[in-house]
């Protein structure tokens, strides 16, 4: 990662660092604005990898970048990770910095009306869950209507049983409930969704993609499915990375989903959805 941020263009982005969303020490943000101001973009908030155990936004100031470089603002939280706790605790630190992000995205030239979820690996599966379960936004305070779209790179969305020993131990095996997949929670108000993956990705299956899409599409939820023939589970992130993005069109292709989707109106069946928590928010 230092070596990806190493590279990262100075004059393409404002960064603003370390940004409270909640009063814990991991409860943090970063913001990425374009270098020139505009109108209000669209917004991506993007949850890293690290199997629920590692990982720092610092380390990810090349996705802030990129993003960026293409017009959008990005939210780049950190989040509590294991041991000091388990599933769901990460997820409701997800929706708080999601619920920051509707709150205050308009005073860094962000839409709210205009957000989109992306996360790689176990960031992923927290973007997914965010998107497709509800409960999490509903807690925080905000309005799961405001997801425009879900961008999954390399997520673990359908891996039960469990057999890693960090995963066993987040998910409570051997009693992990189906409610933590989030496949589990596919219903015609999902949010159109991008899923990226690599076909030589040796850590999480690239089979949760395919399983994914289907499900939605059943649903008839609009789902891009990618699979990247050269790219594996590390290299699907650090396409995105200035140096690197010879190796696949990972940044076109995320860009392209997001401004195809911003320019669309919101579904019928997900403006009309979310009865659960409407009168909270």
């Amino acid at each position: 990662m230092g070596a990806l941020n190493a590279w990262v263009p100075a004059d393409t982005y404002r960064a603003t660092t370390n940004v409270a969303y909640a009063s814990g020490p991991r409860q943090t943000l970063d913001i990425y604005q374009p270098a020139a101001g505009g109108e209000p973009a669209p917004v991506v908030v993007f949850y890293y990898g690290g199997n629920w155990e590692s990982g720092a936004r610092a380390d990810y100031r090349f996705v802030g970048e990129a993003l960026a470089s293409r017009g959008f603002i990005v939210i780049i939280p950190d989040y509590r990770l294991y041991p000091d706790v388990r599933f769901p605790d990460f997820l409701s630190d997800g929706a708080q910095a999601v619920r920051w992000t509707l709150d205050h995205i308009a005073d860094y030239d962000g839409d709210p009306r205009r957000v989109f979820l992306m996360g790689h690996s176990a960031g992923g599966y927290i973007a997914a869950m965010l998107a497709l379960d509800d409960q999490y936004l509903c807690a925080s305070g905000a309005d799961p209507r405001q997801v425009r779209g879900l961008i999954g790179l390399a997520g673990p969305y359908d891996f039960l049983p469990l057999q890693a020993r960090v995963p066993k131990l987040v998910f409570g095996f051997p009693d992990t409930p189906v409610t933590t997949q989030p496949i589990h929670f596919v219903t015609a108000a999902a949010p159109p969704a991008l899923l990226l993956t690599g076909k030589d990705d040796d850590l999480v299956d690239p089979g949760n993609v395919p399983r994914l899409a289907t499900r939605l599409r059943k649903d008839g939820v609009r789902v891009d499915e990618i699979v990247y023939s050269e790219l594996g589970h590390r290299t699907l992130v650090a396409a995105l990375a200035a140096p690197l993005r010879t190796l696949g069109p990972v940044l076109d292709d995320v860009a392209g989903f997001i401004n195809a989707v911003s320019a669309q109106p919101v579904s019928a069946a997900r403006t009309g959805a979310h009865a659960r928590c409407a009168p909270n928010v």
